[in-house]
């Protein structure tokens, strides 16, 4: 469509286009918002996911071609087609980032949009299915309400260019080129429909209806179903932690978790009574197993009185003596709360009264601000009050529909399936933003009762922007089997890439056993924990988590403690407790990184691009990772010991493949050998351990013989540098559990190991914090390359650091 005119404002350029018209908006000099309509006017809803504010600093210019328009920013500048109003998008030296199709890429498609009307001719259904309580309401009537519009903004991307993001999904993609995805939200999908390219942008198409990805024989586009614009973000990096940082600028920053979440989390379905939840923690601690925080699952309500948040008076006599009793243990409780109420419950009475559900009269309006409210006074005066912990924000997606049958339908059926029933009772142009506003409850609410204590709240769905209200997603309700165990690495990659930085899932698989009339419990283990197939799957997957965000073990069928594998002395026992033991060690690398999540906008969990996008080797490389700026995680994710029913396996191959991305010397973890990058290896992967590589030039601060976050009875603090090239960290500390960080109350000690000099310097330490040490006493360990160039050669030599800076020769 040919541009007819435009207008140059300060804050933005306005084009006509006939029958439709842009804005163009830049939000700072690496961040543009174009909107496209039909309208007269530009759609003036606030979005729910973006809050940042365009840069009042920020400026832009506009040069008149003839042929083109060019806008610019110093770091930015978009070439619009006069004739087609197509957009091609490059960086400040002029190169190509990428470009619509000449012909124009933007399209708006008129739909009428019906909502639901209930009323005394509708019924509702109540039942139970796998995924708990169902009520579902019956001769729906519809009636028109306005018109919107079908959306599509296409793309011609490069050959070679990679996409990641979109969320987590549960089909292992990776790299997104030549694949479609389907955004609707559903008990294995996470949405955030943001893209992130390997040639320095990233896309968030700002739209909250059903979104379609493709690249494929149909177009490379992304589409939403029904919204009032075309509303979407550019964003320039070019590194992918400056894409990142642009979309927390847009949609707000990550508050940083509490030290504890960093530790193990236990939970099963499900601990039943005050007495076995506490028992478990003294077991913990009898057996020194580390642990941090116990999960208490569904129906730890009354009887049938689903969704009502108070415990059962019978089961969990005394509510406050009992977190009382696992807070003196140094151990956390967190507990499953659900948007879906009975009607025999007094929170569902409550609602009610105050008119807070939505159409099936039993889930709660989270769209509203006064049913947000009335769902934490609940959570408060039921649990909160009572010393709970954190909060297991389950089933947010609630009008999935297709968990039944013995048949999984297929992709397009389960899109249409789950995104009409959620179109029953939520306006088909929100069906994606429940998550994000019941987060936002949860957040607001605790943050107004406390500020000693920050807010966890674990969520199977998610939206952009939900990160600020303090949430971890995990990956839903997956299966035991080797195939599924696989595809988490990927799906928990792309859903890091979009911004959001805490992601986990159910080490193990929540479903273990297989049912043939479900299609979803496909696990491959009948006999649970007594399979040893099943105990070599566990123990990899466990090996995983513990490189994930949160680590979190979870699901049903059969128990999950780590001493139901075994043992001490035995193989799988042993196996489990040494990468417990590895995770607590990591404790003072991890907080520091979460602090750089808040503070520099960090990706904990990273796709290799995150570190290496000029090494396209890495491209596709979907089965490992890195964990902070210093450890290459190489999951083993194939038996080699027992396949199902512990049949043993013959003449298996103890290793893994491996590629070393370029860049970088390699050191491995366990040997402290040393390998080149750009290469593929074989590395040992026996049960005992996964290939594990730290990055020459890293620092790695640690901690020995941690029972939980924030034990201190060893103070030492273990630094291991690991050379070949210089280094620096920043390391962190802080209360531990409060938002006084927000205020600057932490302490920052910045460490650095330079090559050339051999001399490693602790920088005087800025800040202060209440109940801070004044000296810590350090073990500086050197891991060096040898004459060789592939051995290490150690050096260690102790200090005693009281917040001045330290220079150590070596």
């Amino acid at each position: 469509m040919p541009i007819l005119d435009y207008k140059q404002l300060p804050e933005a350029l306005l084009i006509e286009m006939g029958d439709a018209r842009m804005r163009i908006i830049p939000y700072n000099d690496k961040v543009i918002r174009i909107q496209y309509t039909k309208e007269e006017d530009f759609s003036a809803k606030a979005s729910m996911a973006v809050v940042g504010e365009p840069d009042a600093e920020t400026s832009y210019n506009l040069e008149d071609h003839g042929d083109e328009l060019i806008f610019l920013t110093a770091q930015l500048n978009i070439r619009i087609n006069k004739q087609s109003g197509s957009f091609s998008y490059y960086d400040a030296g002029g190169c190509l980032l990428t470009s619509e199709p000449a012909r124009g890429g933007k399209t708006l498609e008129s739909v009428d949009v019906f909502k639901s009307v209930f009323d005394e001719s509708s019924n509702l259904d109540t039942g139970q299915g796998a995924d708990g309580l169902r009520v579902r309401a019956e001769n729906i009537r519809k009636t028109f309400d306005r018109k919107a519009y079908r959306t599509k903004l296409e793309f011609e991307w490069a050959d070679g260019e990679a996409l990641y993001g979109l969320g987590s999904h549960e089909e292992g993609m990776f790299n997104l080129r030549g694949q479609h995805q389907y955004l609707y939200q559903q008990n294995m999908k996470a949405v955030v429909p943001i893209l992130v390219s390997t040639r320095g942008y990233g896309i968030f198409l700002d739209s909250y209806s059903l979104i379609m990805f493709h690249d494929d024989a149909f177009g490379s586009y992304l589409s939403s179903e029904v919204d009032d614009e075309l509303d979407y973000y550019f964003i320039c990096g070019p590194e992918m932690d400056e894409i990142v940082s642009g979309v927390r600028f847009m949609t707000g920053k990550a508050p940083m978790l509490p030290k504890w979440a960093l530790g193990y989390v236990q939970s099963k379905e499900r601990y039943t009574s005050q007495e076995e939840l506490v028992a478990t923690v003294r077991e913990y601690r009898e057996r020194r197993l580390p642990i941090d925080c116990i999960v208490l699952d569904w129906k730890s309500w009354t009887g049938e009185l689903w969704g009502q948040k108070t415990l059962d008076p019978d089961r969990f006599p005394e509510p406050g003596a009992m977190t009382e009793q696992l807070h003196a243990m140094n151990t956390r409780l967190m507990v499953s709360i659900w948007p879906i109420m009975n009607p025999e419950s007094d929170n569902h009475k409550e609602m009610l009264q105050h008119d807070g559900l939505l159409g099936n009269r039993a889930t709660y309006d989270a769209f509203q601000e006064k049913a947000r409210r009335i769902y934490w006074k609940q959570a408060n005066e039921g649990l909160f009050s009572n010393g709970v912990d954190a909060w297991w924000c389950d089933c947010t997606e609630p009008f999935e529909a297709d968990w039944q049958g013995a048949v999984k339908p297929g992709p397009e059926e389960r899109m249409i399936i789950n995104s009409d029933e959620a179109k029953l009772y939520l306006d088909p142009e929100l069906i994606n933003a429940y998550s994000l506003l019941h987060s936002r409850g949860i957040y607001e609410g605790q943050r107004a009762e406390s500020q000693d204590k920050r807010v966890v709240n674990l969520t199977r769905s998610a939206y952009a922007g939900q990160h600020r209200y303090g949430t971890v997603t995990w990956s839903g309700d997956i299966s035991a089997n080797w195939d599924t165990m696989r595809k988490q690495i990927p799906d928990g990659l792309n859903f890091c890439a979009t911004g959001s930085p805490y992601w986990t899932l159910d080490i193990g698989g929540f479903f273990v056993q297989n049912k043939p009339d479900l299609w979803f419990w496909s696990g491959d283990y009948d006999d649970g924990v007594n399979d040893l197939g099943y105990r070599e799957l566990y123990v990899r997957w466990f090996q995983y988590a513990a490189f994930l965000p949160l680590f979190r073990s979870h699901g049903t069928d059969t128990p999950r403690e780590i001493w139901q594998f075994g043992g001490a002395g035995e193989p799988f026992h042993d196996a489990l407790l040494s990468f417990l033991e590895l995770r607590y060690k990591m404790m003072p690398y991890m907080y520091s990184l979460v602090a750089r999540i808040y503070r520099d906008d960090y990706t904990i969990m990273r796709a290799l691009p995150f570190d290496f996008r000029q090494d396209a080797a890495t491209y596709d490389v979907d089965d490992q990772f890195m964990f902070g700026p210093a450890l290459l995680v190489n999951p083993v994710t194939r038996p080699m010991y027992y396949d199902v029913n512990s049949k043993p396996i013959e003449g298996s191959v103890k290793t893994r493949s491996v590629y070393l991305p370029h860049g970088s010397k390699w050191i491995d973890f366990w040997e402290n050998r040393v390998y080149e990058g750009g290469q593929n290896l074989e590395a040992e992967a026996p049960l005992e351990r996964i290939p594990l590589f730290v990055r020459s030039g890293s620092i790695l601060p640690m901690k020995n013989g941690m029972q939980f976050a924030d034990d201190r009875s060893d103070g030492r603090l273990y630094v291991r540098i690991y050379g070949g090239q210089s280094a620096s960290f920043d390391y962190y500390e802080d209360e531990g559990d409060n938002y006084r960080y927000e205020s600057g109350e932490y302490a920052t000690i910045s460490m650095d190991w330079n090559e050339e000099t051999r001399m490693f310097t602790l920088g005087d330490r800025k800040g202060s914090y209440p109940g801070m040490a004044n000296q810590i006493d350090i073990t500086i360990l050197l891991h060096e390359p040898g004459a060789d160039g592939h051995s290490i050669t150690l050096a260690d030599k102790p200090v005693i650091y009281a917040g001045k800076k330290h220079e150590i020769a070596f």
